[in-house]
C-alpha cells in the first residue's frame, strides 16, 4: 500500500465526519465532497465507503434517514450526532497533534 493510501485510511473517518458537520449528505455527494475539498487527490469507492458508514452508525456518531424525493431514487443521508460532533473535535485535536509533530520532526512546511 502506497503512503497516501495509509494516509488516507488512517484518516478517512475524519474526513466522512467532517463533510457531514456542517449538512446531512448522502453516500455518493460524501465521496464526491471529500474529492472535491481535496482536489482530486484523496477519493473514495463506494464499496469502501458504505460499510465505514455503517460502522460509524453503528458506533453511534452518525445517523441516517431515508429520503424519497419525486422521481429519484431513494437515498440514505447521514448527519452527526452529538457524539459524532464530539469525536470530531477529539480527531482533530489529535491530527493537529500529529501535524505539528510532523512538522517539527520532518521540516515540513506549509506551501
Amino acid at each position: 500500500m502506497a503512503p497516501k493510501d495509509d494516509l488516507k485510511k488512517g484518516s478517512a473517518e475524519l474526513m466522512v465526519l467532517a463533510v457531514i458537520e456542517d449538512a446531512p449528505r448522502h453516500g455518493y455527494d460524501i465521496a464526491r465532497s471529500i474529492d472535491d475539498r481535496s482536489g482530486g487527490v484523496l477519493r473514495f469507492h463506494v464499496a469502501s465507503l458504505y460499510p465505514m458508514l455503517y460502522r460509524l452508525e453503528r458506533r453511534g456518531w452518525i445517523t441516517g434517514r431515508w429520503v424519497e424525493k419525486a422521481g429519484q431514487r431513494r437515498r440514505r443521508y447521514y448527519r452527526l450526532t452529538p457524539e459524532g460532533r464530539r469525536m470530531l473535535r477529539q480527531q482533530r485535536n489529535e491530527w493537529h497533534a500529529l501535524f505539528d509533530a510532523l512538522t517539527r520532526v520532518a521540516g515540513l512546511e506549509p506551501r
